[in-house]
């Protein structure tokens, strides 16, 4: 992959403090929710869930169980640990890429010895490395406070690995469709609008196809059906063909990104 070296730890040193913000917002709602943890509680958490089953299946919260790993992964892979990342993820496109665009500062860095393609790499190498840190970091947290907080009940965590690895790879193609939205249109509003909204869509097509078999035909219209934390946890073998296309996704809407922003004009 060419990049350019001195831009990637720029950007990614002007950045780390956004990304620290995330990782301590995270922090609070991982220590929350674990804390919250008691097996004894499932009957009880059953009955809320039938009373609400609108709103908790809106958020991927049905699954109640008695097990450390699937009430983590529930309640907070369900639906929080797929939000936050993707609010970053469209903070950093804008940084990253849609702010040189639309300021017109896009010329200082193609007044360097970097070429389109470098600058398109090497920015999406830095939004690929954030994700990496927020996952890895949100791995690592949550086995130590399980570790801390829940001493009755270890983690399985080479399944919650898998689960983080499939979290990681649905951040890097909902990253990658912003950034794609980024390299294409020159304003702020629509570069990053038309990004985040068609990944809020998918969120809401999702959401909407939890709550009952009417709208369960929605499932196919969106890729985050491709993220099943359930079924990561249990470490069934079709959970690894669904990251594989979603990486394969990444892969194709970045290509195509990159060639769009090599050929465009921009204003200079």
């Amino acid at each position: 992959m060419k990049m350019s070296g001195v831009l990637y730890r720029k950007e990614l040193r002007t950045n780390f403090p956004l990304i620290f913000l995330f990782l301590m917002i995270i922090t609070m709602y991982a220590t929350i929710i674990i804390s919250m943890y008691d097996p004894n509680m499932n009957s009880s958490l059953q009955v809320l869930a039938k009373s609400m089953p609108e709103i908790f299946a809106a958020f991927g919260m049905m699954n109640v169980s008695s097990s450390l790993i699937d009430f983590i992964t529930n309640y907070l892979y369900g639906f929080l640990l797929i939000i936050f990342p993707f609010l970053l993820n469209v903070i950093l496109c804008y940084r990253l890429m849609g702010k040189y665009i639309d300021h017109g500062s896009m010329a200082y860095l193609l007044s360097t010895p970097i070429g389109r393609r470098k600058i398109v790499m090497t920015q999406y190498l830095v939004l690929l490395t954030a994700m990496l840190i927020v996952v890895m970091y949100t791995f690592i947290l949550i086995i130590l406070l399980s570790f801390l907080m829940v001493s009755e009940e270890s983690l399985d965590i080479i399944h919650f690995l898998y689960v983080n690895i499939g979290l990681l790879a649905l951040q890097y193609f909902l990253g990658s469709l912003c950034y794609l939205s980024a390299l294409i249109f020159n304003e702020a509003r629509l570069s990053i609008g038309i990004g985040a909204g068609i990944n809020i869509l998918f969120i809401m097509i999702w959401m909407l196809s939890q709550v009952g078999d009417q709208l369960e035909i929605l499932h196919y219209l969106t890729p985050l059906s491709l993220f099943d934390p359930q079924l990561l946890s249990t470490g069934d073998g079709q959970s690894w063909l669904y990251i594989f296309v979603l990486l394969l996704c990444s892969g194709i809407v970045i290509v195509l990104g990159q060639r769009i922003f090599q050929k465009r004009d921009l204003p200079l």
